[in-house]
């Protein structure tokens, strides 16, 4: 039974707006590569941060929604975030039911 995921990740500001996509696509491949489907992403573009993260007060955010049946999949997408010198921080939910029906809800009411 695959179960829903949703893992947001913080990428450092000094990095170029190509730099970043590369970063993200590289995670996207580690998903892809684990045998993950990718449900939705967002890019959120470059935010300010509420406290200052490895002296930055900015960063680039990146959301990424995805199903998997292999729990271990999390385990090496989150070793990898933390080798990765240009992630400053992320965070990886499981999502329930309720999560997944609000989540496709905002969706839908943002296209309208």
């Amino acid at each position: 039974m695959s179960r829903c995921y949703e893992t947001v990740f913080i990428i450092t500001p000094v990095l170029s707006e190509d730099q970043a996509k590369e970063t993200v696509e590289k995670f996207r491949k580690e998903l892809l590569n684990g045998g993950a489907k990718i449900r939705h992403e967002e890019h959120w573009g470059l935010k300010k941060l509420a406290y200052p993260i490895q002296k930055k007060t900015t960063g680039f955010y990146h959301l990424v929604e995805f199903e998997t049946e292999e729990g271990a999949l999390i385990n090496k997408l989150e070793t990898a975030f933390r080798r990765d010198e240009r992630i400053i921080r992320f965070l990886t939910m499981k999502m329930d039911k309720h999560a997944v029906a609000y989540a496709e809800s905002r969706r839908s009411k943002a296209k309208a």
